[in-house]
């Protein structure tokens, strides 16, 4: 028997803090050219690849590296969400951050 999560709610509690972290570094979220450089970043900063912009060392770096791990942990509560057949959605920030990621690893499907 699988445990009760409320999905929708971490989604939202993941949002909130997505949108922090994008406060901190000076997101406009409704600014398609910045989420998706941001997009990019968040692509190549990974593992060992971590580059100088997403360092840990300065509060604008390690928002970056906060806001990257939030995504990954959305991704996975939207995919367990689904397993357990419960829809969850992201909202406006979310969903501008998740276009701009497809962006950038689908270029030639761009979602509209």
């Amino acid at each position: 028997m699988a445990n009760f999560e409320n999905y929708p709610a971490e989604a939202q509690q993941i949002e909130t803090e997505i949108a922090r972290k994008g406060a901190i570094i000076g997101i406009d979220w409704n600014n398609a050219a910045q989420v998706r450089a941001l997009a990019k970043q968040a692509l190549a900063c990974h593992g060992d690849t971590i580059k100088l912009d997403c360092s840990p060392l300065s509060p604008e770096g390690m928002a970056k590296v906060e806001l990257f791990g939030l995504a990954h942990l959305m991704l996975k509560v939207m995919t367990d969400s689904a397993q357990e057949g419960i829809e969850s959605h992201g909202g406006p920030v979310w969903k501008a951050f998740a276009k701009a990621l497809w962006a950038e690893m689908h270029p030639d499907q761009v979602p509209r």
